[in-house]
């Protein structure tokens, strides 16, 4: 190996800073002019020593209000309220006024108290007790996990 014969590396300089005024990186060197944060650095956010704007609206502080999920059971029992051979899921619940309409975020889930007396086909979580009184019934599951 010689060393007229490795390969060139092009690099470029550093910028040379406060080398004149004509140079056009004297004086102030691209700082602009006085203050505070030419002098040092300054904590991003920091205004002055006015109360910063993450601390003036203490409401958009970390993720903010979840909407609240309700719960509901329904009963073997307000099924029965319900026509034979029909879909039991959330919509038709809000239609028969077993579920409130009013609130958007909701889990259901079916649970046993006394005996169908109407085959319904059931698409919400149930317990083992009411998938038992459904199937007696002549009813089907469809939504299985239990909630």
């Amino acid at each position: 190996m010689q060393l007229h014969k490795l390969p060139k590396l092009k690099t470029r300089s550093k910028k040379r800073v406060g080398r004149g005024e004509s140079s056009g990186k004297g004086k102030t060197s691209g700082r602009g002019a006085k203050g505070q944060k030419k002098r040092e650095t300054v904590k991003a956010g920091f205004e002055g020593g006015q109360l910063p704007l993450y601390r003036r609206l203490p409401q958009r502080r970390g993720v903010g209000n979840q909407p609240k999920v309700r719960s509901l059971t329904i009963t073997t029992a307000e099924l029965n309220k319900l026509r034979g051979g029909s879909v039991v899921d959330e919509k038709n619940l809000r239609m028969a006024g077993l579920v409130p309409k009013s609130t958007r975020k909701i889990k259901i889930k079916v649970v046993a108290n006394t005996k169908l007396e109407k085959d319904l086909k059931v698409a919400l979580p149930v317990s083992k007790s009411a998938k038992k009184l459904i199937l007696e019934a002549g009813g089907k599951v469809t939504d299985e996990n239990s909630a």
